[in-house]
């Protein structure tokens, strides 16, 4: 399989796939990306020459008859042995060559633990907003690396110290000099990594904890930061659309965002956990208490702080007696309050379905089609009596 634009060959062998590519040099990076235009050549030399780092501008091999040797023009090979990222010649020049360059050279320290050396982070900084050229698919790819990591906050402090983070969501750099009543000292950002480091390593749960306090900045108001989490939600989806991340995803990171401030107490009745189940859905509960246990502990507090481990143990319990259900279990839908009702097509339908969802979390055997006709007459009626247990109740903690 050739790709002739790049001179590429793919050759398979035992299974495996091996990338071979001709000597090359590259010319006009006019978008701070992709070059105008390549041209093949017959030199390692010229070829080492355009990598980005030092320690991936090595080569092995031969002329024709000879005695195999490591080629290192850069010093690429001391480089590995420090632990050094360096930018191959001109550091700024590398960068506004190919701005994805910065985002690959935070990567690399973040998932190698290894330093970047001083003029290569001079350069990163000076050519940071960059990276706002970049297609959103080349940042989410490294931004989830990076989340993937074992420590992401060495690259989240560095995205933020360098301005890179400005360069790729406005609202999360706004985080930086926000202060918090949590730990003495340390500002929003600081909970942020804190909360990203202490969460599970699953792609949705560190994008939710870097996420989860991003409505805070624009929710400020006398200490307080109201209904952060319901703003956070709708910018976690704006910034993860705009980096086309699959929309599943982003929908679970979103509802992850949006349910985090949840606040469980010991008096709950059955139908108030059912009811909780219900607004979380059983496939998002676990990665809602990772995400809980996480901002905890980058709150400052234990991890299973705020109940969790009764919680838990009082969900396991009603999924076990399952089926649980969700709206979309329930034995009517709107096409049936459109027919037997004469409900018009709107809000008034999903009114309805939610009053009815929270009547059969308090009673499941509610959930038949007769009886919930019945029931739904009396809602729109308006004399249908309320549910009888609270909803879950949100977390006062700003």
């Amino acid at each position: 399989m050739y790709e002739n634009r790049f001179g590429t060959v793919v050759v398979r062998r035992d299974g495996v796939e091996h990338e071979i590519t001709t000597f090359r040099s590259d010319h006009d990076y006019a978008d701070f990306r992709r070059p105008h235009r390549v041209e093949f050549g017959d030199s390692i030399e010229a070829d080492l020459d355009r990598r980005d780092f030092t320690m991936n501008a090595l080569a092995w091999g031969a002329e024709p008859g000879g005695t195999p040797r490591l080629l290192d023009r850069h010093g690429g090979r001391a480089d590995v042995a420090a632990g050094v990222i360096r930018a191959v010649g001109d550091p700024r020049a590398r960068f506004e060559e190919d701005a994805l360059r910065i985002l690959r050279a935070i990567r690399f320290a973040t998932t190698l633990e290894w330093a970047i050396e001083p003029a290569t982070l001079a350069a990163i900084r000076q050519t940071a907003p960059l990276v706002a050229q970049l297609s959103g698919e080349r940042i989410a790819a490294e931004v989830g690396r990076i989340l993937a990591a074992d420590r992401p906050s060495i690259g989240l402090r560095l995205l933020e110290e360098t301005g890179a983070l400005a360069a790729i969501s406005s609202e999360l750099a706004r985080q930086r000099g926000v202060g918090q009543n949590k730990l003495p000292g340390e500002d929003l950002w600081d909970h942020t990594i804190r909360t990203v480091d202490a969460a599970a390593n699953r792609p949705e749960v560190r994008w939710a904890a870097l996420l989860h306090d991003v409505g805070k900045p624009s929710t400020a108001a006398d200490g307080h930061f109201y209904r952060h989490e319901a703003v956070g939600a709708d910018l976690a989806r704006d910034l993860l659309d705009g980096l086309h991340v699959p929309r599943a995803t982003t929908e679970r990171v979103a509802h992850l965002v949006r349910q985090h401030m949840f606040r469980y107490e010991t008096n709950w009745s059955d139908s108030a956990i059912r009811r909780f189940v219900g607004k979380v859905g059983p496939a998002s509960i676990e990665d809602l208490f990772a995400l809980r246990e996480a901002d905890n502990e980058g709150s400052g507090v234990p991890r299973d702080a705020d109940g969790l481990p009764e919680l838990r143990e009082r969900v396991a319990a009603e999924l076990a007696a399952g089926p649980f259900l969700d709206r979309t279990d329930l034995a009517i839908d709107g096409s049936d309050l459109m027919t037997e009702l004469g409900v018009a097509e709107g809000p008034e339908i999903g009114r309805i379905l939610g009053a009815l969802f929270e009547r059969v979390l308090d009673e499941p055997p509610l959930n038949d089609r007769d009886r919930l006709l019945a029931l739904a007459r009396e809602i729109a009626a308006g004399s249908a009596p309320p549910s009888s247990s609270p909803p879950a109740s949100a977390d006062p903690r700003e």
